[in-house]
């Protein structure tokens, strides 16, 4: 004989949400990326090689108000990722930390500072926009690392594994920086900076669908 074990409708509306937010992990790496791939068809001459990331939305230049539009879905994904993440981290502490860090880093990357096109005086928004730099760049750091913390042996090598990364590729992309208000070559920069964010929007991606498998096994476990 069969037992059919039946599952309230409420119950199951809980489930379906907490996927759905966690799935917003993984929409939101992929949104990111095809952003990086639509909004520069708008921009002559640009090239993922040589060009930054923020370039497309910097003063000046003919992707700006494309890249306003567009950008802030990116932040509301991931901030639902976040939430998510708060709605099924229950007694695990680092990870909840994990969430409330993901919160954060969207609230405060929601607006993030322009820089100027290439060859232009340097501003305060142009400093402001390294100072959000270098605060996305901890924060990206911290949420991996108490993700880490959160999992098993495994997670934590790839977690560690890509925060090494992250820091290599983010100094290489340093070493070209200062050439761009002074509009002089910048060869690889923008390669840097994809692998960089690249390794990432992977990780996210991967904590995205180790979460929802866990949601689909016993107890969420």
């Amino acid at each position: 004989m069969v037992t059919t074990i039946s599952i309230p409708r409420t119950t199951a509306s809980k489930i379906l949400l907490k996927k759905a937010l966690l799935a917003c992990g993984l929409i939101s790496s992929l949104y990111y990326i095809a952003i990086n791939i639509l909004v520069p068809l708008f921009y002559p001459g640009y090239s993922h090689i040589t060009y930054t990331i923020s370039e497309l939305s910097a003063i000046g230049s003919p992707t700006r108000q494309l890249w306003l539009w567009l950008g802030p879905f990116y932040i509301l994904f991931f901030a639902a990722f976040g939430w998510g993440i708060l709605k099924v981290a229950r007694d695990n502490h680092p990870l909840r930390i994990a969430g409330i860090l993901i919160l954060v880093y969207s609230i405060i990357n929601f607006y993030w500072p322009p820089m100027h096109v290439r060859g232009t005086e340097t501003t305060m928004s142009d400093t402001l926009h390294l100072v959000w730099g270098g605060i996305a760049s901890i924060g990206m750091i911290m949420m991996m690392g108490f993700s880490a913390a959160a999992f098993g042996k495994k997670f934590r090598i790839y977690s560690i594994t890509t925060i090494v990364l992250l820091l290599v590729f983010g100094f290489l992309m340093s070493l070209e920086a200062p050439n761009i208000p002074t509009n002089e070559p910048t060869p690889l920069i923008g390669f840097w900076e994809r692998l960089m964010l690249g390794v990432f929007l992977l990780y996210i991606s991967a904590l995205s669908v180790k979460l929802i498998n866990r949601e689909s096994l016993p107890s969420g476990k």
